[in-house]
């Protein structure tokens, strides 16, 4: 009975918060669904008749394709720009808990961070409009059907969104366009415009707010290491967490459409 009250007030609590992260998680699916819509007709794939895993494996193909691509790209416009500064495109294990530049620690710290700065934005947003922002429930109806549903199918959602999608953006949006802003703007600024592309970039207009502040805190935290590795290790964390949080009160039992309020 306790631990039914517990989890019923921490469900409560939660709910705002995994409804703005799954929206997040969505917009990485945005460039992989236009692939898709593309591509299957030529395939002669009909993906109304398509079992689950088979809508999560391709759901992984195109978005594992759709990295290469656009990772492929950015590396290719870059290197015409060569020599690259140091620090471009820095991917770099070592020194993880370095005080200054260890990607792991001020990724804890960014990680801490983007919650608090995210949840007080959202109670920001609801005390001035009166209301909850409005949700946008097609970006979560696309994944419900595929969360908790197999094993196959949790396994397929990490990879695209706890491995696939931080890779891609942070790449794209910090990596890219946020250093390459440096050059021309201070950091703070390139900062803010990176951050207000990367909230805009995810076609959730509700969202705005909780996203750009998202998106400014992951942009300090690669500022503190520029290394790549800390803006996806958050990414990462941040997506992968609210996955199988989802999974786990799918199998307790727990009717997740009725707790994200999808209709």
């Amino acid at each position: 009975m306790a631990y039914s009250q517990a989890m019923g007030g921490a469900l409560g609590m939660a709910n705002s918060f995994i409804d703005f992260s799954c929206l997040w998680i969505w917009g990485s699916f945005v460039l992989t669904g236009l692939t898709e819509a593309v591509a299957l007709p030529y395939l002669g794939i009909k993906p109304d008749v398509l079992s689950l895993e088979d809508k999560a494996e391709i759901l992984l193909l195109d978005q594992g394709m759709t990295t290469a691509v656009v990772l492929g790209i950015i590396y290719s416009v870059a290197n015409s720009f060569q020599p690259l500064p140091e620090d471009f495109f820095k991917y770099d294990l070592r020194e993880p808990f370095n005080l200054q530049k260890g990607w792991l620690l001020w990724a804890g710290v960014g990680l801490v961070g983007s919650i608090i700065a995210t949840a007080l934005t959202g109670v920001a947003v609801s005390s001035f409009s009166g209301e909850t922002p409005q949700r946008e429930t097609d970006a979560l109806v696309r994944l419900l059907p595929l969360i908790g549903s197999s094993n196959l199918n949790t396994v397929c959602l990490l990879g695209i969104t706890g491995v696939l999608a931080p890779l891609l953006e942070e790449t794209v949006f910090r990596g890219f366009f946020m250093t390459s802003l440096t050059k021309w703007v201070p950091t703070p600024v390139a900062v803010i415009i990176s951050a207000t592309v990367f909230a805009l970039a995810h076609l959730t207009p509700g969202e705005f707010p909780q996203l750009f502040v998202l998106g400014t805190a992951l942009g300090f935290s690669y500022a503190q290491t520029h290394n790549l590795l800390n803006p996806i290790t958050i990414h990462a964390f941040w997506n992968s967490g609210v996955i199988l949080f989802l999974t786990f009160l799918q199998l307790q039992g727990y009717d997740i459409r009725e707790l994200l309020q999808v209709t």
